[in-house]
């Protein structure tokens, strides 16, 4: 037997008419309904950002895409080229050039943002990448994702 029932709203202050089924079975009460909310996390958030910046940027042999990604103890960096799915160049604070010339404990810092840069363009240039388009991976362009692209332009890299 189902039928709507009423429910009391703590955070409206009035009742109001819950549409949910409650299902009674013979000889017993009837079951309490649990509504949910649906959340959304920070991750979740920035994977929406990303996805809408991935439908108007994408990598081209001729400019292929600089794809920045951070976590809260490295930063990466990938230049791919989206035609062919493949990665051209690559950089992070997990590789030895950069772990070792800058030592750091709680996470990357500006100035190891910066180093990355340096490093990614670097490598771009030796390859023969000198056009990227950006992606910032859904991160705010602020702090270290802006220090990263400064430091990639400052070395010749243009976006």
């Amino acid at each position: 037997m189902a039928s709507a029932t009423s429910l009391w709203s703590p955070f409206l202050g009035c009742r109001q008419q819950l549409l949910a089924p409650v299902i009674a079975m013979p000889n017993s009460s009837p079951a309490f309904v649990r509504i949910e909310a649906k959340t959304r996390t920070r991750r979740d958030n920035r994977i929406a950002r990303h996805v809408r910046i991935r439908k108007k940027v994408e990598g081209t042999p001729e400019r292929p895409r600089l794809s920045v990604f951070r976590s809260n103890k490295h930063l990466y960096v990938q230049v791919i080229d989206d035609s062919k799915m493949h990665t051209l160049a690559s950089a992070s604070t997990k590789q030895k050039p950069v772990s070792e010339e800058l030592d750091y404990s709680s996470g990357p810092t500006l100035e190891v943002a910066k180093k990355v840069g340096e490093v990614i363009a670097k490598t771009c240039l030796e390859k023969g990448i000198t056009k990227v388009a950006f992606d910032r991976g859904g991160f705010p362009y602020h702090g270290r994702i802006q220090a990263l692209a400064d430091a990639a332009r400052e070395n010749g890299l243009q976006f």
